[in-house]
């Protein structure tokens, strides 16, 4: 069981990595989509993105076991 929370975390943690500096592949593939806006302004469009994975990892940090309730549902 704890190896499924585990791979929840981890999970999150890699979708923050993937927006965030410096691999930011969404970001950087959101600059190839639309060249004309700047980096600074797509950064500055992720923060709410940024703030909502790291309250949920928060949430998830706290009360571990909700990682798990819809596989439980599902049995």
């Amino acid at each position: 069981m704890t190896s499924d929370r585990f791979g929840v975390i981890i999970a999150i943690l890699l979708e923050t990595g993937a927006i965030t500096p410096p691999v930011g592949m969404n970001i950087y593939a959101i600059k190839g989509i639309a060249p004309e806006e700047e980096l600074h302004t797509i950064f500055k469009g992720i923060f709410p993105f940024l703030a909502v994975l790291f309250v949920g990892l928060v949430i998830l940090t706290i009360f571990p076991d909700i990682t798990l309730v819809l596989p439980k549902l599902m049995k």
